[in-house]
């Protein structure tokens, strides 16, 4: 994990990259991104674990 200068060399290149106004679009956009996954991770194990139910004698 980045420490002190090393943090703002890294915070100030991103700036450079993307510009200070696509920023918030940017942040924006991880967040949801990071939402969509957790959700695809539960469903996932959710659909895993009634995958695993024995199935009903006949």
């Amino acid at each position: 994990m980045p420490q002190g200068p090393e943090l703002l060399i890294v915070l100030f290149v991103i700036i450079l990259l993307f510009g200070g106004a696509k920023l918030p679009k940017l942040a924006r956009s991880l967040g949801r991104a990071q939402t969509e996954f957790k959700q695809g991770l539960s469903e996932g194990t959710a659909t895993r674990t009634d995958d695993t139910d024995p199935a009903p004698s006949a």
